[in-house]
């Protein structure tokens, strides 16, 4: 696997405060520029915007996720996320579980014994965007096995 560029994405959030407690401090992406509609973030190398939107009002997002099966389990989509080493992963998910994070799928390991093998959890941020969290063994030699 090639050295990759990061990756730029832009989701909607109810609003500023909850994103900076969420990925700012549960999640400890460090805050980049932001204006009074919309925050950067380093979202594990990655640049990740989050721009205020309207809710609807029961304060869900105006858009919900469907799901896909995978492995058993009900994968919200779309998602994003990001790929970390295992041992960060395992630290992180230590950290949610102790902030008493609701996971939609709690941390384990999918694929075993397989091509693919990874750790993954998956959770909402205060917005209702769904966050894919993976690991590897191996990235490089693991995350487009077949």
């Amino acid at each position: 696997m090639q050295n990759l560029p990061p990756f730029h994405l832009a989701i909607k959030v109810r609003d500023l405060e909850s994103a900076r407690a969420f990925y700012g401090e549960l999640l400890g992406c460090p805050e980049g520029r932001s204006s009074d509609s919309w925050v950067d973030f380093n979202f594990f190398g990655h640049q990740l915007v989050c721009h205020v939107h309207q809710v609807q009002d029961d304060g869900q997002p105006s858009t919900r996720p469907g799901s896909n099966v995978v492995d058993d389990h009900d994968v919200p989509v779309p998602h994003f996320g990001a790929v970390l080493e295992l041992h960060t992963f395992e630290t992180l998910s230590q950290k949610l579980k102790a902030a008493g994070l609701k996971f939609i799928i709690e941390p384990y390991i999918r694929f075993k014994g397989q091509p693919g093998e990874q750790a993954t959890m998956f959770f909402l941020d205060p917005s209702g965007n769904a966050i894919e969290i993976k690991a590897f063994r191996n990235i490089r030699e693991q995350l487009f096995a077949r």
